[in-house]
């Protein structure tokens, strides 16, 4: 989150974030649990980052057809980590992620 903030063209006055953990920024932040569900524009970034999430995991897809990215959009699911553990790690993939470090500390 810092990053996508940080990297904005335009300085925003303040940053609403969806749940309950506050990033380290240098603006003012304010947490609001259920967000989306709360304030109009956290409901819009939610729609558009899923939308574009499904876009991406889609054409992830088409690239790696193993992986089976268009069926959990990215979540860590029992079926995509065993494709993983056969098939490996690709450079998409978030190695922070917990399943994904118990099963890159396991083949070392």
């Amino acid at each position: 989150m810092q990053r996508a903030v940080n990297g904005l063209h335009i300085q925003p006055d303040e940053v609403l974030v969806d749940g309950n953990q506050i990033p380290k920024l240098l603006i003012p932040t304010l947490a609001i649990i259920k967000g989306d569900s709360k304030i109009p524009a956290i409901s819009a970034a939610s729609i558009i980052a899923k939308v574009e999430r499904d876009s991406l995991m889609f054409n992830y897809h088409k690239k790696y057809p193993n992986y089976s990215f268009h069926l959990h959009q990215g979540y860590g699911t029992k079926q995509h980590l065993a494709e993983i553990a056969e098939f490996g790690f690709l450079a998409i993939h978030r190695k922070s992620f917990n399943p994904l470090r118990t099963l890159l500390s396991q083949q070392s």
